[in-house]
């Protein structure tokens, strides 16, 4: 594994606790839309603290990005996160991963398990083949949702949000269990891809399988 250190270009306020983060790219680095890395803040004590990011910006743009949520409670690299700022540095490695695009399907994420579908379905939007893709979105609160307009412009009502904890919400509350995945699927005979918490990603893929998806038709990180 190559592994590269890269200056930090821009950090900017996504939503709450959420940062965009672009950096230089390595000539000739290469990845396809939803892989990740590992990466490292270059702060003294914290180059050997290595966590997997995924990339949100298109594999044809000369920065690289990352959209980060960072948890105030913790004492990792996710809380040190938001501290960083343009000439700070971040060690890379290769691109990896398994979620990528196998065709038109349904895509769901829980909370900040979205970003690994920000490259492919801008990717794909940029080629004009966002075709009947679906998105299906679980977060606890509103203002927590990352790239809502973005996100609705490209897929308008198959662009759809549930919200956990927010008391009385403008959008639907409730979470993406059988009766939802059931009202708002049509047909299990397609791609699925599916990120998130473990646990979220763990009970999706069971009510998947037990209505009718394919295993190979599932798509997450393994």
């Amino acid at each position: 594994m190559e592994n590269h250190i890269v200056k930090i270009i821009d950090v900017s306020p996504v939503v709450s606790h959420v940062f965009r983060i672009r950096t230089e790219k390595p000539a000739g680095y290469l990845f396809s839309p939803g892989q990740a890395t590992e990466v490292s803040l270059q702060y003294a004590g914290w180059e050997n603290e290595k966590r997997p990011f995924t990339f949100t910006c298109l594999p044809s743009d000369n920065y690289l990005e990352f959209t980060i949520k960072t948890y105030e409670a913790h004492q990792g690299v996710t809380k040190r996160i938001a501290t960083v700022a343009p000439g700070d540095e971040f060690e890379i490695g290769d691109s990896w991963g398994t979620i990528q695009y196998k065709g038109p399907g349904v895509f769901i994420a829980g909370g900040a398990g979205v970003t690994p579908f920000l490259s492919i379905l801008r990717h794909l939007n940029s080629e004009g083949n966002l075709g009947h893709n679906q998105l299906i979105c679980s977060n606890k609160y509103e203002d927590e949702i990352i790239c809502f307009d973005e996100l609705k412009s490209m897929l308008g009502d198959r662009f759809m949000n549930t919200i956990t904890q927010q008391k009385d919400p403008e959008l639907p509350k409730g979470r993406i269990n059988e009766a939802y995945l059931k009202t708002h699927i049509q047909n299990f005979d397609q791609p699925f891809y599916v990120c998130g918490p473990e646990k979220f990603v763990e009970d999706i893929l069971n009510i998947l399988k037990g209505l009718g998806a394919k295993p190979d038709g599932l798509v997450f990180e393994q």
